[in-house]
Formats: C-alpha cells, sequence, structure tokens
C-alpha cells in the first residue's frame, strides 16, 4: 500500500507539474502530510543521487528524474508481492500441468503458507474471467481455452504500466523475460503504422500501443506452442490484407511465424481496435459495411442525446463515424477485448459535459445492443462527441476586439491583416479606433487591443505593438482565456447561489461505513426530504453512478441521474475531512446533483464549471478546510470564484 501511495504520489505531480504542499498532497492521497514527507525521501532514494520530487517553500514538485523514478517502481523487485503474484500467474499460463507449490515457494524464497496467500489472490483475479485454478495436492494448475489466458496475460501487462499511461518503454518492462525480443517493440509499431497508412487506413495511436501489446503476447505464446485455432468462417478481403502485414512483420521483428488461427485473430483485432478507412470518399465507402442494427440504435442515442443536452451532435457525417466505431465496439465487447485510452482520466476532468454526453449515449447503446462499456471506450466516445462539438461551435467561441491604431498611412489595416492572421480562430475584430482619444468606456468588445496607453486599465485591455510580435500573440490569448474564464466563472457564481440549499450540506463524510452509494442516498435522501427529487431519481442516481464513475477531478465527485426530473434545480454537498475512495480514484467533496427540466440551459454551465474549480489543488484545500459548515463552504466557494 505504501509503495502504491508513493507511486501515487509521483504521478500527481508529474501530471500537474506544479507546486503542492504537503497538507493539499495528504488530501488527495488520503494519509498525514508527515507521510507525504516520508515518501518523497523514499521516492528520491530511487534515482540518487538525482532529484525525482523537488522541494522548497511552496512545497514539492515533480524533478528532472520524477519520470525515472516511476519507471522504475515498474521494475521486477520479487519479493513485492506484486510481482510474485505475477510470477506465480506467468508460471501457471506457462504449463498445462501445473506447478508444484513446494518448488515455487522455494524459487521465490517465500514460505509455503506466504504462496497460499497468493493463489488465493490469483482465484481473485480469476473472477469474471473463463480461467478457473484447480489443485491437486501440491500441484496447482488453470484450466480454460487460450483466448482466456491471453486475457489474463494482457491484464498482468496494463497492471505493471505506469499508472494512467501506456508506452512502448512501459510494454518492454511488462514482457521482459518473454520470447519475444522486446527491443523490437518500436521498430514493429513504426513499421505497422506505415503499412496501414499504405493500405490506405487512418491509424489511431492511441490504441496502436494496446494492439502491439496483444501481438507480441500472441507472439510469445506461440513461440511457446500455444496457437489459436484457426476459424476458416472467419477473414475478409480487407482482413486478408492486414493480416499478411501482421504475419510478414512478426517474422521479420520478433522471430516467430504465426498460424492462420493466430493471423486471422491479429487482424480482426487490428481492423476493429485502431484503423478506419481514410481518404476521399470515406462515407460512401463505409456506409455499406455498417449494420443496419448498429447505425440505427446510434442515430437514436445521437437524437436523444442532442435533445436531452440541446447540443447540435445530430449530424449525418457524425453520425456515420461513430456507427463504425460502435460496430467495432460491438465486435470487442464478443470478446470482452476492450481498448485502454491514455485520455480518459483527463477527458474526465477536462471536458466533464462532453464526457456525460458520451456516457448517455453510452447507456442508451447498451439497453439497444446489448453491451454496457468501460470508462476507457466511453472516453473514444467522448472523441466523437468532442470532435463534432468543437466543429460546430467555433465561431460561436470567438470574442470580440477593437483594434485601438492611431492612424498613419495604412498601418492600421497591416495591423489588423496580422491580428486576424495570428488570432483569427480565437477572436474577430469587429471595428478598428484610429483616434489617439477614442472613447474607452465606450468601446464594448470583449477586448481592446490598443498599441497606445489606455487611460482605463482591465482584463480586456492590451497593449500591443504596431507591428504584432509573437509575445503580442501571447499575450492576446492569455487575456483571451482569462475573459472566458472570467465570464463562465460569473454565470457559475450567480446559478450556484441561486441552487445550494443550506440545509443539504453535510460535514463529515465517511464512505468506510457506507460505500459511494451510501452517499448518495444520504445526500439524495435530504433533497427527497425538500421535495426536490423523489426516491426514484436517487436509484437512477447510483445506476448512472455504476456506468461510470462521476469522480471528474481529484476532489470532486458529481452523482447525478441521467434525466432532468427534479421539480426545482438543487445541489447537495458533502465535505469530507480528508480524501476518500470514489470509484478508481479518490474525493474530498460530493455535490450530488439534481436539474429541473426549466434549468436545462444552466445544466453545462453548472456541471462544467463546478467540475474546473475544484480541479485546482490549491483551491480545493482552501475550501474544504475552510468551509467548516454551509454558510463558511458557500463563501470560500464564491471567494475562489471571483480569484
Amino acid at each position: 500500500m505504501t509503495k502504491a501511495r508513493q507511486d501515487r504520489l509521483l504521478t500527481l505531480l508529474l501530471r500537474d507539474g506544479t507546486w503542492a504542499t504537503a497538507s493539499t498532497l495528504a488530501d488527495a492521497l488520503g494519509v498525514t502530510p508527515r507521510s507525504i514527507r516520508s515518501y518523497v525521501g523514499s521516492i528520491n532514494a530511487r534515482v540518487a543521487p538525482g532529484v525525482a520530487i523537488e522541494s522548497g517553500p511552496l512545497g514539492y514538485r515533480a524533478g528532472p528524474e520524477g519520470a525515472v523514478a516511476l519507471r522504475a517502481a515498474g521494475g521486477t523487485d520479487a519479493g513485492t508481492p506484486r510481482d510474485r503474484l505475477h510470477t506465480v500467474i506467468r508460471g501457471l499460463l506457462d504449463t498445462d500441468t501445473g506447478i508444484d507449490l513446494f518448488d515455487t515457494a522455494m524459487e521465490l524464497h517465500v514460505s509455503p503458507a506466504t504462496l497460499e496467500a497468493d493463489l488465493a489472490r490469483v482465484r481473485g483475479l480469476l473472477s469474471g474471467t473463463d480461467l478457473t485454478l484447480e489443485r491437486s495436492a501440491s500441484t496447482a494448475r488453470l484450466r480454460g481455452g487460450e483466448m482466456a489466458r491471453r486475457r489474463l496475460l494482457s491484464r498482468l501487462a496494463h497492471d505493471e504500466m505506469d499508472a494512467g499511461a501506456f508506452d512502448l518503454g512501459a510494454l518492454r518492462r511488462s514482457l521482459a523475460g518473454t520470447a519475444v525480443d522486446a527491443d523490437a517493440f518500436g521498430a514493429f509499431k513504426s513499421d505497422l503504422v506505415t503499412e496501414l497508412g499504405g493500405l490506405g487506413y487512418y491509424v489511431n495511436e492511441l490504441g496502436i500501443a494496446d494492439v502491439v501489446m496483444h501481438i507480441a503476447i500472441a507472439a510469445d505464446r506461440v513461440a511457446h506452442r500455444h496457437p489459436l485455432s484457426h476459424d476458416p468462417a472467419s477473414g475478409s478481403a480487407a482482413g486478408a490484407d492486414v493480416a499478411a502485414v501482421i504475419e510478414r512483420l512478426v517474422q521479420q521483428h520478433f522471430g516467430v511465424r504465426l498460424g492462420e488461427g493466430d493471423v486471422q485473430h491479429l487482424a480482426a483485432l487490428v481492423l476493429t481496435r485502431v484503423i478506419a478507412p481514410g481518404g476521399e470518399g470515406v462515407q460512401a465507402r463505409a456506409r455499406p459495411s455498417l449494420d443496419p442494427r448498429v447505425e440505427a440504435a446510434v442515430r437514436t442515442a445521437v437524437g436523444r442525446a442532442a435533445r436531452e443536452f440541446l447540443v447540435d451532435i445530430d449530424d449525418e457525417d457524425f453520425i456515420t463515424r461513430l456507427a463504425l466505431h460502435v460496430q467495432n465496439l460491438r465486435h470487442r465487447a464478443q470478446d470482452q477485448a476492450w481498448s485502454r485510452n491514455p485520455l480518459t482520466r483527463s477527458l474526465k476532468s477536462t471536458y466533464p459535459m462532453i464526457f456525460e454526453l458520451a456516457v448517455y449515449i453510452a447507456g442508451e447503446l447498451d439497453a439497444e445492443l446489448g453491451f454496457p462499456l468501460p470508462d476507457d471506450e466511453i472516453a473514444y466516445i467522448a472523441m466523437h462527441v468532442g470532435g463534432r462539438l468543437e466543429r460546430s461551435r467555433q465561431n460561436a467561441q470567438l470574442l470580440t476586439a477593437t483594434i485601438v491604431c492611431p492612424g498613419y498611412y495604412e498601418l492600421h489595416e497591416l495591423l489588423r491583416s496580422s491580428v486576424d492572421r495570428s488570432l483569427g480562430q480565437a477572436i474577430e475584430v469587429v471595428g478598428v479606433e484610429t483616434r489617439v482619444d477614442p472613447d474607452w468606456e465606450n468601446l464594448g468588445t470583449d477586448l481592446v487591443l490598443t498599441t497606445i496607453d489606455a487611460p482605463v486599465t482591465g482584463e480586456r485591455i492590451v497593449r500591443i505593438q504596431p507591428f504584432l510580435t509573437d509575445a503580442d500573440v501571447e499575450r492576446v490569448q492569455a487575456a483571451a482565456g482569462r475573459v472566458r474564464r472570467a465570464r463562465r466563472l460569473a454565470r457559475l457564481r450567480t446559478e450556484l447561489e441561486r441552487y445550494f440549499p443550506a440545509d443539504a450540506f453535510v460535514r463529515g463524510l465517511d464512505v468506510d461505513d457506507t460505500g459511494e452509494e451510501g452517499i448518495i442516498r444520504r445526500l439524495g435522501g435530504m433533497l427527497v426530504a425538500q421535495g426536490v427529487i423523489d426516491d426514484d431519481y436517487v436509484e437512477r442516481s447510483i445506476q448512472r453512478e455504476r456506468m461510470s464513475s462521476t469522480a471528474f477531478t481529484d476532489a470532486l465527485a458529481v452523482p447525478h441521474a441521467i434525466g432532468m426530473t427534479a421539480t426545482r434545480t438543487a445541489i447537495a454537498v458533502g465535505v469530507a475531512e480528508g480524501s476518500i475512495p470514489w470509484g478508481d480514484s479518490r474525493v474530498q467533496v460530493v455535490a450530488l446533483v439534481a436539474f429541473s427540466e426549466g434549468d436545462r440551459e444552466a445544466f453545462q454551465t453548472v456541471f462544467e464549471q463546478l467540475v474546473e474549480v475544484f480541479s485546482e489543488r490549491e483551491s480545493v484545500s482552501r475550501i474544504v478546510r475552510r468551509g467548516t459548515d454551509f454558510p463558511a463552504f458557500l463563501d470560500e466557494l464564491v471567494a475562489v470564484i471571483d480569484g
């Protein structure tokens, strides 16, 4: 547990890249500040004399050797329970006759009792799989098919990789000691991407490392004489081209000749995980291959999501692309062969509304097609949704600007042209003032870009040079970001003061006694008592939580039901004294949100900006420490919003 928390600490610091106090980090990990100081010493010892974590007056931040220390944590210390467990499982997978427990205990330098405990953990890992662990005297063996064994190997490889990451370096470490050449992974991946592109496919780089791992596992299993059986009914014309590439590259880079069963399986894996048709006329070529039921299910789900969330996603091109993805998802669901997505966590915390749309669509697809999706797969749907929304709302997000540039020949025209060329995707110039004394107070645009000193100051006033420089562009972009954020948070403050009821606040949540569902019932009960929601809303909030954790940041969970059925909009808040587990994360604040139909348009503002506020670790620490009761909590929340 201690080592896992050390790795979690280092992951947090590497991800954020900023200073954080010991108290803030302690809250995030659910330990004491003294433990944080101890963890820092242990982590730095991994790379001594280098520095993995720097310390200073502002607290701690990741040092130059931080990534090295995290990679070192994935080493092969045979004494750690995790690595010993993986060694036992690999031994069981490599033989059909089983392993002798006494011999294995001696090889691992542990007692038979310790190994018995490891076997109990093996049984836990096998839960929900098609594998079983059999015991006969001192012999233990696995029973189950080859595909189930490979899925278990895939799970072990994922477990050994850095939290939230999936890279070829981690893949080399996870498969060290196998029959394949670990140093060949990078060249194999590069050649595979190149040749798939040559066949006219777009390659999903986020999923390619996962597929390379499966290919490496297949090569290792075939080298140990554990091939997949051949299915003559499988394969396709497109699959034949991909299969030929995989067969040739595996032999070239790993020195293993795959059988027809493995070649067909891996080709199907590539076709359904990492490639999509490319080039001109993609949609025209793709539509004939779509399953009508899948297309109809996607069309229905997208239409309902568009109406429920008031967003512009009901578009033919978007529906076709998403339907292709869902059709591949359906094939993978049959084998429970899910893809990992290294962007899941950041998508969830940075774009909570888009992720919520994806969860809604995933729920509708499950109801129609019958396969629930894990978070990583929901994140891929979120990327489709986000791409569509970005294309449809780019122009709506432009800020207006006035240029103040006293005239001298065509100087103001040159400046406007430069601004349009460098900043046209962020701002729209709607006016140019060439006087030296414009009416500053009545320049009503979002930004004022001026080449002369202005008698007024503010976030929207940006001093630039007559000939636009790179530094000017950066200042304008920064000012635009501040204006957008201030506008969003101003709307949030207005909404929050209206939606937080004073008698729906709890200080001192304890998830150990009740669990996530218990906390949802506790917070929901307060809103039920006020007539805001009914018991059915609480149950639907629990169902939504089971679909995908609502821990959108390291500090905040926002449980809610799909469907805006509250009599009025209200938010019940629970604050924990320290961090509490929530799904795969830890949080300090739980906000049960209930929206009414009449506040549908406010949903996105409140939802996204509440998550944004609680994405800043220092703000969270301030709110949690000082918000000892409801008035203090709301005061601190408003103070943080006001900056």
